[in-house]
């Protein structure tokens, strides 16, 4: 079986990939779209604005939160999502680094 290269690669590699793969999908694109539009949103806001089920968009919620792209802020049974500015600015920074070395 074979194994991550992780540690073969630098750092800054490493945290391009993960921004990228963050953003590979057309679900999470939709639904940064839309919160960004829409701040504190939740989840049953999304449902109803995008045409997937709850647990595809809570998945996905999930994958954008790990990637630090979004923040949740709970308040009882409900999550209000909004962007995390702070990670989209260095996110900006990092995809343009890297579009300007790889020309």
């Amino acid at each position: 079986m074979g194994h991550s290269k992780f540690y073969t690669h630098t750092i800054e590699q490493n945290r391009t990939a993960k921004i990228f793969k963050a953003l590979a999908h057309p679900a999470r694109i939709a639904i940064l779209e839309y919160i960004s539009k829409n701040p504190n949103s939740t989840c049953n806001d999304m449902v109803n604005a995008i045409d997937l089920a709850q647990a595809t968009i809570s998945q996905h919620l999930s994958e954008l939160r790990a990637a630090q792209f979004i923040k949740g802020k709970s308040s009882g049974k409900k999550v209000y999502y909004s962007i995390n500015i702070d990670n989209w600015y260095r996110t900006h920074q990092t995809a343009n680094l890297f579009f300007k070395n790889t020309q």
